[in-house]
């Protein structure tokens, strides 16, 4: 049975006629596949077959171990967006992105296509400076009005800039995660496994814990 039906179809195809280019859908499954990482390969290829700009594949979390390497993939169900040719952003949906998040989801895929909001010139230079790694995972739940502006957020400064890796986290789906980071509540932005922010932030706000990061690095040397 599909998980959308027409009149959502038709809603869903709108949106994704903002795209400018190609974007690739990369899922993780596994052979017998979990309830969540059924729904998971089945949302990605319905909306997959909504625009030809999409393209989905389909990996083996098991035997495709090569695939889950190149990927970082360590759990699963996974989402990877690529741009048009290819190019890995460090974008990742851990879980179904479905009931809000589907919100961060197709924002993603438009602004990888190439059509993205400008950001302004001062902030554009925070995060271009930005010289270590920085791995920022967002904690949602699926009925959270307020966790897609925290992943899109997350999203988009791992697309303008290559040092920078973020996840969006079904933290009900991934229980063991959620209390290693002690999530009671989402959004739970977690910064290299060190910083912490609750709530939806702007980008600013972003910056200046990863700045905070570099100062106590420099503090410790």
């Amino acid at each position: 049975m599909a998980l959308f039906d027409a009149k959502i179809q038709q809603q869903l195809k709108d949106v994704l006629n903002n795209m400018k280019d190609e974007v690739q859908i990369i899922n993780f499954t596994q052979e017998i596949e979990c309830p969540m990482c059924r729904e998971t390969r089945q949302f990605v290829e319905e909306i997959g077959s909504l625009s030809d700009k999409l393209k989905v594949k389909v990996y083996n979390f098991v035997t495709d171990r090569e695939m889950s390497v190149k990927y970082r993939i360590d759990k699963i169900p996974a989402i990877v967006l690529l741009d048009k040719e290819g190019n890995d952003h460090g974008i990742r949906f851990f879980g179904l992105p479905g009931g809000y998040e589907i919100n961060s989801f197709l924002g993603s895929i438009i602004e990888l296509s190439g059509k993205r909001e400008p950001i302004p010139e001062d902030i554009m230079k925070r995060i271009k400076a930005v010289d270590r790694d920085v791995h920022i995972q967002v904690f949602v739940g699926l009925g959270c009005p307020h966790c897609p502006a925290a992943v899109s957020t997350a999203h988009r400064l791992a697309m303008e800039n290559s040092r920078i890796k973020a996840d969006m986290i079904d933290a009900s789906n991934f229980v063991p995660l959620s209390q290693k980071y002690n999530v009671t509540g989402v959004p739970k932005i977690v910064i290299n496994d060190k910083f912490e922010l609750m709530g939806a932030h702007p980008v600013n706000t972003f910056l200046d814990v990863i700045d905070r990061m570099k100062e106590t690095s420099l503090n410790m040397a």
